[in-house]
């Protein structure tokens, strides 16, 4: 019977997956279909009362209206960037430091978005990176691919380590935790600093690739010859970033703790890879490019197109990089509990309560929002490069307008999702759909399960499009398969919370918005087939990695 609810539970995940990377359907033409099924299944195998389903669907609506308040922000900046003349002359900064593309797609797409990740997490890095590599002459597609799978080590320590403060001890505060802690003289806090060094070293290990990838990935899908070497030819410039990355990232998350890695990784490797790249350390000898813009393939191109005439060609390249860099600042004062800046913005909550009756609530903290500090940068940024007005809000009108084209998706991806994990509270008896999914693979790996664990902690974070609910899902399910089969607990939980960052890469309504600020809606599921490549090598080196460290190495 576990198996059963299990296939009948995997439905609406493999109808999506199927239509959008099989077949190659936009994700709001094939997103009703597994919302459809994941209601129906709800209501009559589940048994989920009515009020729970609809309160599901109206929270899904709410936390996707406050995704695209991000999105509308990202683009607004993008804009007002464009028409300033900053997007040029930051064009032309990078091309001082190298034109070869797959050096720029390194330290812009994955450094740079690490650090905005530490920051801000929740997409953002996508929803911004994605537009700058656009600025810098990257087709749509291939921005959107580098900003996703930059969505990968640094997930799991991002918006200062929200996924582990939240969502591992979140999932772990539970009784028969508490109860081994106790036997061990233990706090949960401390406990989670064990995980937390885990998850930094897992990750330093496997995402030290991550740039070499990016790069291969770009040469492989949009170069002229579709080769994976041209990409790995820069190995060693590739594997330098990596290293310079994850080092000080693995230091932090194993003394420091969970809030800064990512941060702190992010902005040490930009300064440091930046200053080597300019002074020609370990540097291709033959820059490579994207083949001429004619010869493009279609899909490549979004509607989204910063001109090619900047608008003040004079700007200095350091006046440009200002409101990213006070973007950067902001996030940061507003996420450092220490300032208390953050508990003042989060006063203001747009909050649903008692949905329909009924458990199921939704804030949406909205000065805290990245949208709003996109916004606030945006506006901030008319004054400092003296936008004129009417230039301002032509550009704010054609943020509008593409957030709309983006929003149809993103309101049935996130309440399918709730609705998904929902269902846990029902008359049948049944455990929630994602914990049939993982109890069910976990009976059938049995001592085999560290190879396991981090793809049932992608899969949570690819349905319920959130690293941190993944790990609130399924951390104590980890634990306790853990427990069963006499493994090291904290490594188990850990390698959750690796996966849970791998499938960031594949969340379909982060490929969505993604999509969104580079004028890409509709080739979803293109984008799709590329990502899956990148997360199923993170998952299964996350396996192996386990696999090795409780059975080789003797951990735990």
């Amino acid at each position: 019977m576990t198996y059963v609810l299990a296939l009948l539970a995997l439905l609406p995940i493999v109808v999506v997956l199927v239509l959008l990377i099989g077949f190659g359907w936009s994700a709001r033409r094939s997103l009703p279909y597994s919302l459809g099924i994941a209601v129906v299944l709800s209501a009559f195998v589940w048994q989920v009362p009515p009020a729970i389903i609809g309160a599901a669907v109206v929270q899904g609506v709410w936390i996707a209206v406050s995704i695209l308040w991000i999105v509308f922000g990202a683009l607004l900046m993008l804009n007002t960037l464009q028409v300033s003349g900053a997007v040029g002359a930051i064009r032309r900064g990078f091309m001082t430091i190298s034109d070869d593309r797959r050096i720029q797609a390194i330290i812009v797409g994955f450094l740079f978005g690490c650090f905005i990740e530490g920051a801000s997490g929740f997409g953002t890095p996508a929803a911004v990176v994605g537009p700058l590599l656009l600025a810098l002459g990257f087709p749509a597609a291939a921005a959107v691919v580098v900003g996703m799978i930059t969505q990968s080590a640094p997930v799991s320590f991002g918006a200062l380590g929200t996924p582990m403060l939240v969502g591992v001890t979140g999932g772990l505060t539970a009784p028969e935790v508490a109860t081994f802690l106790q036997a061990q003289g233990m706090t949960l806090e401390a406990y989670v600093l064990g995980i937390v060094a885990r998850v930094g070293l897992v990750h330093g290990v496997i995402g030290v690739v991550i740039p070499l990838v990016i790069s291969a990935m770009l040469t492989r899908f949009f170069g002229e010859k579709r080769s994976w070497r041209e990409g790995l030819e820069v190995w060693p410039f590739a594997l330098f970033a990596g290293l310079v990355f994850v080092i000080p990232y693995a230091l932090v998350a194993v003394f420091l703790g969970p809030e800064f890695p990512s941060l702190f990784g992010g902005l040490f490797s930009l300064a440091v890879v930046s200053v080597a790249a300019r002074r020609g350390f370990l540097m291709p000898k033959v820059p490579w490019q994207f083949p001429d813009r004619s010869r493009w393939d279609a899909w490549w191109m979004g509607t989204v197109e910063p001109d090619e005439v900047d608008a003040r060609p004079a700007m200095p390249v350091a006046v440009a990089w200002i409101p990213y860099l006070l973007l950067g600042v902001l996030l940061v004062m507003t996420r450092l509990p220490a300032l208390g800046l953050g508990d003042r913005l989060r006063e203001v909550d747009l909050r649903l309560g008692a949905i329909f009756g009924t458990h199921i609530s939704q804030s949406w903290e909205a000065l805290y929002s990245p949208g709003t500090i996109l916004v606030l940068v945006a506006l901030l940024s008319v004054l400092l490069h003296r936008v004129p007005w009417r230039s301002f809000t032509r550009g704010a009108s054609t943020s509008l307008r593409q957030v709309v084209a983006a929003s149809v998706a993103l309101l049935i991806a996130v309440p399918m999702a709730r609705v998904f994990i929902e269902s846990g509270v029902n008359e049948s008896g049944h455990a929630s759909m994602p914990l049939v999914l993982a109890g069910a693979a976990a009976g059938a790996a049995g001592q085999a399960w560290p190879a396991f664990a981090a793809l049932i902690g992608g899969l949570g974070a690819f349905v319920a499009g959130s690293n941190t609910i993944s790990n609130l899902m399924f951390s104590l399910f980890q634990w306790g398969v853990a427990d069963q089969i006499d493994v090291s607990r904290q490594l188990i939980v850990a390698l959750q919370a690796v996966g849970g960052a791998a499938g960031n890469m594949i969340t379909v309504h982060n490929v969505v918005a993604a999509a969104a600020v580079v004028g890409l809606v509709g080739k979803e599921g293109l984008i799709l087939r590329l990502t899956v490549l990148p997360a199923t090598y993170y998952v299964i080196m996350a396996g192996v990695v386990g696999l090795l460290a409780i059975y080789v190495l003797g951990i735990g």
